[in-house]
């Protein structure tokens, strides 16, 4: 199925980059507002494809989206001013948003909506609201990264600390796709042993300070690799095309998205569980076990997006 990709700079281009490796879609679209940009992308991706998957890829404007069954936004302006605050910055991203959803969905009316753009539990709830009033009232068809990302960080940390495939750990972390994130380390198992149980058979030792390492080593993940070059893509690329493989092929998958949460947390919020995702976007929730102290840290997180998501609605003309 054809998938489209609004934004084309280094994330954009990972999502395309990642389908074709993955072999994820029959044909990708690559829209940005700069052509050349775009042109670019598509033909440099193009030249990849017999080396993995033999997809079409071409550049084109947003009415070339009709009949795409996905729709990825990687869009959003950079800081324009130094002394620029952040709710500036982020009003001037949902007018992108503003503009870009109802054309995405006058273009390709059934199309799922995949949210990369940052930050984006806000980007997830601004698209939602947006397309409302374009006439979507489904929110199952507007899925945001999240946590797939922090997630997979997390696994790939245990794994090496253990010393086992990450493929094999299954570990999650919810909430925000930020700071405030909530590593899920009641809930971790290797294959179908929990943590605990498994170092002890195996011998071996998770320590205080290997929890507190790897707590770090993904919650500062982004800020590390963007300090070395200047932002992420590959990750998130390859975490966009394992979405939209799920909804691709039916799965039924369990990943860790964002998407509207109603009374999780005793209130309304766009963030990070465990979500069913396939061929209808989200198809069901899943509310794992949490400790007391975990429940309280995924009631900060929420609150923390939601009061920015309150902040930018009063602030942002849209």
């Amino acid at each position: 199925m054809k998938i489209g990709i609004i934004g084309t700079g280094q994330v954009g281009a990972a999502c395309a980059f990642a389908c074709v490796m993955r072999g994820v879609g029959t044909q990708l679209i690559l829209v940005d507002h700069n052509p050349a940009l775009a042109r670019a992308q598509a033909e440099d991706i193009l030249h990849a494809t017999p080396f993995a998957h033999s997809i079409p890829v071409h550049h084109g404007q947003i009415e070339d989206l009709e009949g795409c069954a996905i729709v990825m936004i990687a869009a959003g302006v950079p800081q324009a001013d130094p002394n620029e605050s952040r709710l500036d910055l982020l009003a001037r991203n949902a007018q992108v948003f503003a503009d870009i959803v109802p054309q995405i969905l006058a273009a390709a009316p059934d199309a799922i909506l995949l949210i990369a753009s940052n930050p984006v539990d806000v980007m997830t709830q601004m698209a939602l609201e947006i397309a409302r009033k374009s006439g979507l009232s489904d929110p199952s068809r507007i899925i945001g990264s999240g946590t797939i990302l922090d997630t997979a960080r997390f696994r790939t940390l245990i794994a090496e600390k253990l010393n086992v495939s990450s493929h094999s750990v299954h570990a999650y972390v919810l909430g925000e796709h930020g700071d405030s994130e909530v590593l899920l380390w009641s809930d971790v198992n290797i294959g179908a042993v929990p943590l605990e149980a498994f170092c002890q058979e195996l011998n071996c030792t998770l320590t205080m300070d290997d929890i507190s390492a790897i707590d770090n080593g993904v919650r500062r993940a982004a800020h590390r690799i963007i300090e070395g070059k200047g932002a992420t893509w590959f990750g998130i690329g390859a975490g966009m095309a394992r979405i939209a493989q799920a909804i691709l092929g039916d799965e039924r998958a369990l990943l860790t998205v964002s998407s509207i949460t109603p009374d999780f947390t005793g209130g309304t919020v766009t963030f990070s569980v465990p979500r069913i995702i396939g061929a209808d976007g989200v198809i069901a929730t899943v509310t794992p076990p949490v400790s007391t102290q975990e429940m309280a840290e995924l009631s900060r997180s929420a609150d923390i997006i939601r009061t920015a998501c309150d902040e930018l609605m009063s602030h942002a003309n849209i």
